[in-house]
């Protein structure tokens, strides 16, 4: 498989994983690698050779600019890009299944297998073919017999694992300086010989020590397990949260107290309207599936229990903004301050804002939305895809371009997501034009609640009560 001249990668897929991962490897790897991401999205990568990219993640920018056009490539010319790389990661969507068997819990592979078959279909030579997406395990086993039933004779592919362990806001400090790199491959001599390809790739810029390989199997159940167990912690305390407002008690007294634990230390602990994002409930559910197709009901119980609490989270803050304001919303105006599923960046999959606004809106509230980074247009269609009566968004949601316009004349203001720029908003002029008792829910214990009690407003805070 060694070629002349720099190692030739490619990456199908686009998105927020492919994008920001080959960028880096670009970045660090310099003459020593081509690096060529593809996607049949045209105004995809028409915005990745743009200088308006199609994310937003701190740092990106900088990063795609110093790279792009020397080693860095942006194409919907799949064909070719297969034909060149020596290295091809893969790294499409994989939703939850919204039908057949499975449903509401497996992952959808489809784009996964389209990937193994185009690659079958252009391959010219031998290739090493990564898992880059989030699978589900046993994938690997999938690619290879459909790449190898597809193939010529004189071709051959092997299969590695390389999951992604990034959080969106702060990919690219992840990728430059990650906890670990984990690599799985089989355990043959060919296995061996392909994991140690990429390994030299991370080792550009990655201590050898941090690079971990295992295989296959266990590379990709360990992202699940990652996935899992952070959602579980978050699921933990703001169950803590439920109990700390039902006794007087503080949740962020108690995550701190407990978070001195060494044995259990401070990350994941803050309380909050809810988890989200494209990867935590995906793979919980995923590892529900997993686990019932095993005949492990019990495990499955128990990991389905960490997304119930985090639906019963979303409930519980929205049927709280409706019993605080005189146990109707209906026609009020309520203004929600972050759409995001976390600060730093735009990505709203699964985001608890959506879930939140739903809610309301089946109350038939009126909601004025702002976030510095989602698009009017996303907002809409999150909104429109969860809502019983789509039509009702046009009629009840109206999008705003600054945080003031949201709350003028407002029952209500709902901190959902964690933006820094909430903390320094003028919090007397939003009081000043909001109607009387005027209410702030924080969902993500952001704000100076005494201080905003000082100022006159009614707070409801997320694990607290607040005197």
């Amino acid at each position: 498989m060694a070629a002349a001249g720099p190692l030739k990668i490619a990456c199908i897929g686009a998105g927020y994983v492919g994008g920001p991962t080959c960028s880096v490897i670009a970045l660090k790897g310099g003459e020593n690698v081509k690096v060529t991401v593809v996607d049949i999205n045209e105004a995809r990568i028409a915005a990745w050779n743009s200088d308006e990219l199609p994310i937003y993640e701190p740092g990106l920018d900088d990063v795609v600019k110093q790279c792009r056009g020397k080693n860095l490539f942006f194409s919907t010319d799949v064909a070719a890009a297969i034909k060149e790389a020596e290295l091809i990661f893969v790294s499409v969507n994989t939703p939850t299944k919204t039908f057949g068997v499975g449903k509401g819990c497996a992952a959808d592979v489809k784009y996964i297998e389209l990937c193994a078959r185009s690659i079958a279909e252009h391959a010219e030579s031998s290739k090493i073919v990564i898992e880059k997406s989030t699978v589900p395990a046993r994938t690997a086993d999938t690619l290879k017999r459909i790449l190898d039933s597809n193939t010529r004779d004189d071709i051959s592919f092997q299969i590695l694992s390389n999951p992604e362990f990034l959080a969106e806001g702060t990919a690219i400090k992840d990728l430059l300086n990650p906890d670990r790199v984990l690599i799985g491959g089989a355990e043959t001599t060919a296995g061996a010989a392909a994991v140690q390809k990429l390994v030299s790739v991370y080792e550009h810029w990655v201590p050898r020590e941090r690079i971990i390989t295992t295989n296959t199997w266990s590379s990709e159940l360990s992202k699940l397990a990652a996935n899992a167990f952070l959602a579980q912690r978050i699921s933990s305390i703001n169950a803590m949260s439920a109990i700390c407002e039902a006794t007087g008690a503080n949740v962020q007294e108690v995550a701190r107290a407990i978070g001195l634990d060494t044995r259990i230390g401070p990350k994941f602990l803050m309380a909050s309207v809810g988890f989200g994002g494209s990867c935590f409930q995906k793979d919980i559910l995923n590892l529900v599936y997993l686990a019932e197709s095993l005949n492990l009901h019990e495990v499955a119980d128990y990991w389905r229990q960490v997304v119930t609490m985090n639906d019963y989270q979303e409930r519980r803050f929205s049927s709280r903004i409706v019993r605080c304001l005189f146990n109707t919303v209906t026609s009020k105006k309520i203004a929600v301050l972050g759409f995001a599923f976390k600060k730093n960046t735009g990505d709203t999959r699964e985001s608890a804002s959506i879930y939140v606004c739903k809610h309301l809106l089946d109350e038939g509230a009126r909601l004025f939305v702002y976030d510095p980074k989602v698009k009017r247009e996303q907002i809409v269609a999150d909104l429109k895809g969860v809502c019983d009566e789509p039509d009702s968004v046009d009629k009840l949601v109206t999008i705003v371009d600054e945080p003031y316009k949201a709350c003028k004349d407002s029952h209500g203001v709902a901190i959902l997501t964690e933006w820094d720029e909430f903390v320094t908003l003028d919090y007397q002029r939003i009081y000043d034009n909001m109607l009387k008792p005027a209410f702030i829910f924080d969902g993500r214990l952001l704000l100076d609640h005494a201080a905003l009690k000082g100022i006159g407003f009614e707070v409801e805070a997320i694990g607290k009560t607040v005197i």
